[in-house]
């Protein structure tokens, strides 16, 4: 007589089904999100490089940003889909413990302000990340524990592959894409349509950051010291006694975070060091500004390709043709008589030529401070596009 056996259903675990959606939905933002700029992205890793001392590193720190951002988005879907449980668990549990570790450190020791972990578009302080980080860790723990209970949505094997790497190709070529072209979505304050001059001053009715002083000061008598804030200082005339004095500077300190400016660092000079700044930003006519934040490291075909451009259009419209780098002045005068460049020549930091555009050069096409469009190499358009497109319309 044969034995019957009984198969009881396993009981679903709600709290792995839980770990796994959040972690993977989590996992796919991100990495999309960071996927949208890599190079920018890429330059927050340069940040990381310089604390650990990596510089080594920074000519590929674009190539790595690509590379983790299609890793977060593999491992979210392949887990969401409960492709290859093992290695998804595995890979999800070493790359939150180096997250961890890094946005730990930075906070810690207060080495990089911002983990860039959203990217420009959800700027997260260094504390903010370590907790996001434990709390994925927390349930990245869930899944490696349980990962044995993961099963896959497509039990075909040949299907189950053919879709994991379409997903994997999916991955990596949107961050190839992004940084041959330009972002999807901008989320920088010199995106197309935004007034750069109104974005470099604080807004009618918004309040700045409010700080005070803190005074260090010490009696000339007893030799007794005490830290007073400004506001005390003047309520309670402290000056009047003869018997304290201030010691030392004065320590600033936050009391209430106000309104953020976008554009604070942004100064355009020419090579004496005459600031140029408004006259270039608030010109009421075209500007076709070629953002080339390093000469050394440009692409002189896409700056030839420009000047031919501006020389065509400049023929026949009021158009002013500017090169902004934060290359020396000598790279730029040995640049422009190589290649006989139209443009006029100015200077700015390399943070904020690095937030105009993430190409280098990049083409920005600017009217009354507005952008009107951003190109980057790859993508520039003819005389005859940017003519009808824009030029044309003024007249």
């Amino acid at each position: 007589m044969s034995e019957v056996i009984n198969h009881k259903p396993q009981k679903t675990n709600y709290l792995l089904w839980f770990a796994r959606l959040f972690t993977g939905f989590l996992f796919i933002f991100s990495g999309l999100i960071k996927a949208n700029d890599p190079t920018g992205f890429g330059y927050k890793l340069e940040e990381y490089f310089h604390v650990f001392r990596t510089d080594f590193l920074n000519d590929y720190a674009t190539g790595i940003a690509i590379v983790v951002c299609a890793l977060e988005i593999i491992l979210g879907l392949w887990l969401l889909l409960g492709f290859y449980k093992k290695l998804v668990a595995w890979g999800l549990l070493l790359l939150i413990i180096f997250f961890t570790f890094l946005t730990f450190y930075s906070a810690f020791f207060e080495v990089v302000t911002s983990c860039g972990c959203f990217g420009d578009a959800i700027p997260l302080t260094p504390w903010q990340s370590f907790g996001k980080d434990l709390v994925l860790l927390a349930f990245i723990l869930i899944i490696f524990v349980y990962r044995n209970q993961i099963t896959p949505v497509i039990k075909e094997p040949f299907n189950r592959t053919l879709i994991a790497t379409i997903t994997a190709i999916i991955s990596f070529a949107i961050g190839i894409y992004t940084f041959m072209y330009l972002p999807f979505i901008d989320f920088l304050p010199y995106k197309a349509g935004n007034n750069i001059p109104s974005l470099m001053v604080l807004p009618e009715g918004k309040e700045g950051d409010v700080y005070e002083q803190i005074y260090s000061m010490k009696n000339t008598k007893t030799g007794a010291t005490k830290k007073i804030t400004d506001k005390i200082y003047m309520s309670e005339k402290v000056w009047e006694d003869t018997a304290w004095e201030i010691i030392g500077e004065p320590q600033s300190r936050l009391v209430k975070k106000g309104y953020q400016i976008p554009i604070t660092d942004l100064l355009i000079t020419d090579a004496e060091g005459n600031d140029h700044t408004q006259e270039i930003i608030n010109n009421p006519y075209y500007n076709l500004i070629i953002v080339a934040k390093d000469l050394s490291k440009t692409n002189l075909e896409a700056i030839e390709r420009v000047n031919k451009i501006a020389t065509k259009l400049t023929q026949d419209y009021n158009l002013r043709i500017v090169l902004l780098t934060a290359s020396s002045s000598e790279d730029a005068d040995y640049l422009s008589d190589k290649l006989q460049l139209i443009s006029e020549i100015f200077y700015a930091d390399l943070i904020p030529l690095k937030s105009m555009i993430r190409a280098n050069p990049g083409i920005i096409l600017l009217k009354s401070g507005t952008v009107m469009q951003k190109w980057h190499y790859n993508a520039l358009p003819d005389a005859t596009e940017i003519e009808n497109r824009y030029l044309s319309l003024d007249k």
